[in-house]
């Protein structure tokens, strides 16, 4: 029956556990040469008793031996100690039993004493080596007293001595070594260990999505981020042919060597455009890697580095623009007042007029998106806020037929937020909401409202219009930066609207009214220590 090797805790317990088993074959051997005929032939017996008495308990020990080297918790020196030193007792006492064979008796010893030396400690191997030179140079002193057939010289008694010494001290620095390489292979491992963990967190935790492919296409390793672009109902798939055609053939137009441009592809209905980049990962086309990049985030940089920008360019706008646009418009409000102008000419100022008071909207925009400045948050009563605000407006820009109103909930609502900045959103909104919240041939309706929210309290305000409302697809992107469906806008009155409701720990979003007309909802923290509820408003 085959013997099953065990599963080893370190190297040195492997090497004791072959040593055993290399010491149940030397009692084997011992065996034969005890219990066989062909012992006989081999050397001469003169204690054949003794002998077979010495084999078997040897052997017996040799198998228990081999049975306690599976058990890391016998001990690992203590269980060479112990098998060595009943090597040399055996073999010392089977010399005293035997007349011949005492040389390859002498070069079994050799080899014992190597390998526990690869175990023991340098002052135990040592003495186990100097304590088999002493059996053999006693051997040789008991023939020689005792006239025992023809015994060995003293020569080589002393050179088999010296050899167990020199073989204890080669397989000692033999051990050091050993240790030392696999002391620096066990720091090696756990610092790769450490390496590939700490990748695998990185890559894990990467923005854009990472797909290992092999030869045939088929997705070995992936991140969180390429299934979420890919979309979750492929998670169990690992053909990148039923993932995406349109990846597939990529890659695989990518491995012909058509080097062309990679487009955006969707992976899914809603998904976001996804821009795939190609890395082979060894030289036999092996393995690729496919760098998945959700476009949003270019886009998002390229935004970030846009105001940016006009951040910088503000201050030379500022002096390089609006002076000379407000010598323009007061230039052309002198000509207005002349009485020998012509129609025509007249008209021609208007447009001129209204041109310069579009630019230095413009210019008001981009410098408000420049200067946001940090917000000096107080407590602020809002009813009597947007009543007073709606009527400075009213005086200040010419309603007509146009309509501006608030509302009064009765009740004092108060908000934490910077008045300045409250009133620079509300001028965005208000002037959106009388531009484009008005249906064809009617006058517009706004009305600007107070409220708290039904669960938490949080104060709202709310500017809402009649008009005909925002398409779906055009209300996703009204709050970015330069979006525009006018051809007289800039795209940046409501990103820089929202842009200060956050400075103010703020929520700016838009609500469709049921029916028609458009709703800007602002929620505002409160202030909780300083409101009154069920009490008159100040007006």
């Amino acid at each position: 029956m085959p013997i099953r090797q065990p599963d080893l805790v370190t190297p040195q317990h492997r090497e004791l556990y072959f040593f055993a088993l290399f010491r149940v074959l030397e009692a084997g051997i011992l065996g034969i040469v005890a219990f066989t005929p062909l012992g006989q032939t081999m050397a001469d017996i003169r204690e054949p008793v003794l002998l077979k008495i010495l084999t078997a308990g040897y052997f017996l020990g040799a198998l228990f031996l081999l049975f306690t080297s599976r058990e890391p918790d016998y001990g690992l020196r203590r269980q060479a100690a112990i098998g060595l030193l009943m090597d040399l007792l055996i073999w010392g006492a089977a010399l005293l039993a035997m007349d011949g064979g005492e040389s390859g008796l002498a070069m079994f010893m050799v080899f014992n004493i190597g390998a526990a030396a690869l175990i023991l400690t340098p002052a135990a191997s040592f003495g186990f080596a100097a304590t088999a030179g002493l059996i053999l140079l006693g051997e040789y002193f008991f023939n020689r007293i005792m006239a025992h057939g023809e015994a060995r010289t003293a020569a080589e008694a002393t050179m088999f001595s010296v050899t167990y010494l020199g073989t204890a001290l080669l397989c000692q620095q033999l051990r050091r070594q050993i240790s030392a390489s696999e002391a620096l292979a066990s720091r090696r491992g756990e610092e790769l260990a450490n390496l590939s963990e700490l990748n695998e967190l990185v890559i894990r935790r990467m923005r854009t999505g990472v797909l290992v492919v092999d030869g045939s296409h088929r997705i070995r390793l992936s991140n969180e981020a390429a299934w979420a672009l890919l979309g979750s109902a492929t998670h169990q798939s690992k053909d990148l042919l039923e993932i995406s055609p349109d990846l597939q053939k990529a890659l695989w137009d990518w491995r012909q060597g058509k080097f062309e441009a990679p487009k955006a592809m969707t992976f899914f209905e809603g998904g976001a455009e996804v821009l795939p980049r190609f890395v082979a990962l060894s030289l036999t086309d092996k393995l690729f890697l496919i760098f998945l990049d959700d476009t949003r985030i270019y886009s998002g940089r390229a935004e970030e580095l846009t105001l940016f920008t006009l951040g910088r360019l503000s201050a030379s706008i500022a002096h390089e623009v609006r002076n000379p646009l407000a010598a323009i418009s007061y230039s052309t409000q002198l000509l207005e007042e002349s009485k020998d102008l012509k129609d025509t000419d007249r008209r021609l100022l208007e447009i001129i007029h209204s041109q310069c008071t579009r630019m230095n909207g413009i210019v008001q925009n981009i410098l408000g998106l420049a200067r946001q400045e940090r917000s000096q948050t107080e407590s602020l009563e809002l009813v009597a806020f947007t009543q007073s605000f709606v009527r400075d407006y009213a005086e200040s820009h010419p309603l007509e037929t146009d309509v501006l109103n608030a509302t009064d909930p009765g009740t004092r609502v108060f908000a934490l937020v910077d008045s300045q900045q409250l009133h620079q959103v509300l001028t965005i909104l208000v002037q959106n909401a009388l531009t484009y919240g008005r249906k064809p041939g009617e006058p517009a309706k706004v009305t600007v409202s107070v409220r708290r929210e039904p669960t938490n309290g949080n104060p709202i305000v709310e500017v809402i219009d009649r008009g005909p409302g925002i398409p779906t697809k055009v209300a996703e992107q009204i709050f970015t930066a330069f979006f525009t469906t006018s051809s007289h806008g800039t795209g940046l009155g409501l990103y820089i609207a929202r842009q200060l409701c956050e400075a103010n720990q703020s929520v700016l979003t838009y609500e469709p009214v049921p029916g028609t007309g458009s709703c800007f909802r602002i929620v505002m923290p409160s202030s909780q220590g300083l409101w009154e509820g069920l009490r008159p408003a100040i007006a």
